[in-house]
């Protein structure tokens, strides 16, 4: 019989993970957050950033403390299970890079990995074309893994460089439940309608994203992990868990009455909407996250991941995650989310970019965790 410590470990373990994480993000839904975005780290990352004052698009600005609690629940299992390994040195400025472009193509096709699984479980087939854009960017990446791409060795550190991420996220956590504002003109702010304005009661989402951190940490779930494995290795593990994520989260929005299947929503009077935070602009949800599939999987991982990572002392992974906040900023800064003007230059060029860093990547020494 399994040790209790051991079933993270299993692949019922990780089912059991994948059902918690998919009910919980429908159930935040539910209870107030976004359509079809129960949680997504990209847009949730997003929103910190308009917090913050990192970009203005005023509804899209909410100091999310999901966020923060998915690193400081991964934290506390780390510490409990003695798996907080402080390490750092593996290339910094390129995975600030690759975060910076996986948040871009994200916002794109407006919304991470985990969020296209659960636009999936809403009824928004445009996520289909988002999530056979991210099986072909983790494809691409797996060539250049064959081909002995590594970001470079990471070494054990000091005690304090673990804790830096940890330490800002509790600060963040803290200013997300008190939010304070420091005068009319400065932050945090806080958008007054859309997406931004859309949020659970922050108990339950500090709850929520503890539970997950936890859960995560001890099980590696990672959207971007169970494809990269599938293909690279025909390992169905980690793949099991996003699937039991995908189909907890389907029951659930039927449940719930949240199930809208379709591209698009037709009202009662017969006038057509987009999805919830969507576009049918298909080729760029397909690029959007071709070029986010091609950066996780070339950085080791999905943002849940990454953030779950840092709380488990991995300075690179911490690197990444920055990466993405100031991504957040470049795409809504510069007219780069979803269908806006500047989305199709930002393909491109973010392709280039990555596709140079995996070419030029072979040379570095072999990755070592």
């Amino acid at each position: 019989m399994a040790k209790p410590k051991d079933i993270f470990a299993s692949r019922i373990g990780i089912i059991i993970v994948g059902l918690a994480i998919g009910c919980i993000a429908a159930s935040l839904q539910k209870f107030g957050n976004p359509s079809n975005m129960g949680v997504c780290v990209a847009c949730f990352t997003r929103d910190i950033a308009g917090a913050l004052g990192f970009h203005r698009a005023g509804i899209v600005q909410y100091l999310r403390p999901e966020i923060p609690a998915f690193c400081l629940g991964a934290f506390l299992a780390a510490l409990m299970f003695k798996e907080f390994r402080p390490r750092t040195g593996s290339a910094p400025m390129l995975r600030f890079i690759l975060g910076m472009f996986a948040m871009i193509g994200a916002l794109i096709f407006l919304g991470c990995p985990w969020r296209a699984m659960l636009r999936l479980a809403g009824g928004d087939w445009n996520a289909i074309l988002g999530i056979a854009g991210l099986v072909t960017g983790i494809a691409i990446g797996v060539i250049f893994l064959r081909v002995g791409f590594s970001l470079g060795r990471s070494y054990t550190s000091r005690f304090p460089v673990g804790l830096a991420m940890p330490i800002v996220m509790l600060v963040l956590l803290l200013l997300a439940i008190f939010y304070p504002k420091f005068s009319e003109t400065s932050a945090l702010f806080q958008s007054t309608k859309g997406p931004g304005a859309m949020a659970a009661p922050i108990i339950l989402s500090i709850v929520a994203g503890l539970i997950i951190g936890f859960l995560a940490q001890r099980t590696r779930f990672c959207t971007v992990g169970a494809f990269r494995d599938l293909i690279l290795m025909r390992d169905f593990h980690l793949l099991s868990g996003v699937i039991a994520f995908v189909v907890a989260a389907f029951v659930m929005n039927l449940i719930y009455i949240q199930f809208n299947p379709g591209f698009t929503l037709t009202a009662d009077d017969g006038s057509v909407s987009m999805q919830p935070a969507a576009h049918t602009t298909h080729w760029l949800n397909f690029c959007g996250m071709v070029l986010a599939g091609l950066s996780f999987c070339l950085a080791g991982g999905c943002p849940g991941r990454q953030v779950f990572l840092s709380g488990e002392g991995d300075g690179d992974a911490a690197m990444f995650v920055l990466g993405m906040l100031v991504g957040a900023a470049v795409s809504h800064n510069f007219l780069m989310v979803g269908s806006q003007v500047m989305a199709p230059c930002a393909v491109v060029i973010g392709l280039i970019v990555v596709f140079t860093i995996g070419i030029t990547g072979r040379s570095i020494p072999v990755l070592s965790r």
